[in-house]
């Protein structure tokens, strides 16, 4: 039988120890150049030294035609611009671009990618160091905004006076993906796509996954047994339940003695629970009244998401990315076991890239966002005041200035008119008319 509970809904050790002050002024690196003036730069769109080091040490270099180069030092960056040899293209990653011809030489660098249901680690690497790393978080909410979409779809489509019948007209291409499996993998061709924008990637190593899910259920499948379900030999799902839990109910462990027997989403349906027998349980008609009274809920099952994603993708990037490396996360586990590093997205895109005893940079931590929010159509009589219209002028993350002073983007109301710039209960915003510029940050968010 299953279990069931209720719950209320409701300093390295090998670090040399070297004697020094606390005082930051006796600590200070002592540098030819004077590091406490800020000098003017040609740009002034731009701060060049809040921009390139906020995450690392390195300035992403593109040629006059937009190809990337190696990275530069943040000291060699500025004088290029104060020189005007170079312009700025991109604050975040900040990336300049040069204005005259140059030599490439280029050194072979490996970009390793640790792929995953909702984070992404990435990190690429040279024979000696690290260029860049971090973990991209994406985002979670694409079935919601569908279930979103078809309520107001359905609502509209409702007040129609007639709708011609529709039924079994769609055909799926080729290649076809849900919408949240699709967008999940597309993030991690876009960040892949992103990164050999600014780094001359020679090589890409990507960590790939095919699970079994029939065999993580039942260790002891096999044979046919892979054709014949939970259900096989049953008359449908209610007899297999009933059979499963020996005509017991699930909450009291009462026989059911011809009582009618309920079935319940262990995960609810808005919590996107499945139909699969691990996530039903048979109550009595009472017991199932009282566990949604009283706000009770039965223990939720493993859910699979997960692993199925990997499984579907891991044919996909063969298609997508003919060039690249596979490795799995056994390979992975044991390389960072024997370097000793701490577990992290990000460490395990390092030991995939091959990384050793490279020269580390910081982290990133990138969020993966909505670049727009969904428009709806009209109705049969015009225009709807309580329904957007137009796409944002603003989404969130991206950076504006007024009176040139420099915001982050939290979102906009009163249908654009004003752009919101802190908490929304304290009233910080602007009218939009008063903004002067705005950087769109896009679907990914380098903070």
């Amino acid at each position: 039988m299953q279990q069931i509970k209720g719950k209320l809904k409701n300093s390295p050790w090998d670090a040399p120890q070297v004697p020094c002050s606390e005082s930051r002024s006796l600590n200070r690196v002592e540098r030819l150049s004077e590091s406490g003036i800020v000098r003017p730069l040609i740009n002034s769109e731009v701060d060049l030294r809040s921009g390139m080091t906020e995450h690392n040490s390195r300035v992403y270099v593109l040629n006059m035609q937009g190809q990337p180069l190696m990275p530069t030092a943040p000291g060699k960056a500025r004088k290029l611009l104060l020189q005007g040899k170079a312009k700025v293209v991109k604050r975040k990653p900040f990336t300049i671009q040069l204005n005259y011809a140059s030599g490439e030489t280029k050194q072979p660098i490996t970009l390793g990618i640790d792929t995953g249901y909702s984070n992404i680690g990435f990190s690429a690497i040279t024979e000696t160091k690290e260029l860049i790393s971090g973990t991209l978080t994406m985002d979670d909410k694409t079935s919601s905004r569908l279930r979103e979409r078809s309520m107001y779809r359905r609502g509209r489509r409702s007040k129609l006076w007639y709708r011609k019948p529709r039924f079994a007209n769609r055909r799926k291409p080729e290649g076809w993906l849900p919408p949240s499996t699709k967008r999940r993998y597309d993030t991690h061709l876009n960040l892949i796509k992103r990164i050999k924008m600014i780094l001359p990637i020679s090589k890409t190593v990507i960590e790939v996954a095919n699970f079994d899910i029939q065999k993580i259920m039942n260790p002891e499948i096999k044979g046919n047994g892979y054709q014949q379900g939970n259900l096989y030999g049953y008359h449908n799902m209610k007899s297999y339940l009933i059979s499963r839990e020996r005509g017991k109910c699930q909450l009291c462990g009462k026989d059911f003695k011809g009582q009618s027997v309920h079935i319940h989403h262990c995960r609810q349906r808005n919590e996107m629970g499945s139909d699969r027998p691990e996530n039903l349980a048979v109550l009595h008609k009472t017991c199932h009244d009282n566990l949604h009274k009283k706000g009770l809920r039965l223990s939720k099952p493993k859910s699979y998401k997960p692993n199925v994603f990997m499984s579907i993708i891991h044919k996909k990037f063969y298609q997508d990315i003919p060039d690249m490396r596979v490795t799995y996360g056994y390979i992975t586990f044991t390389d960072r076991k024997e370097l000793g590093l701490e577990k992290s997205h990000a460490t395990d895109a390092f030991v995939i890239a091959g990384g050793t005893i490279h020269e580390r940079v910081k982290t990133m931590e990138l969020h993966h966002v909505h670049r727009n929010n969904r428009v709806l159509q009209l109705n049969r009589k015009g225009y709807r005041p309580s329904i957007k219209r137009d796409k944002s002028k603003a989404n969130p993350y991206d950076l504006f200035w007024v009176k040139g002073k420099q915001y982050v983007c939290k979102g906009m109301f009163s249908m654009g008119r004003y752009i919101c710039y802190g908490s929304t209960k304290k009233k910080e915003y602007f009218k939009f008319t008063d903004v002067e510029k705005i950087y769109r940050q896009g679907s990914i968010v380098w903070n």
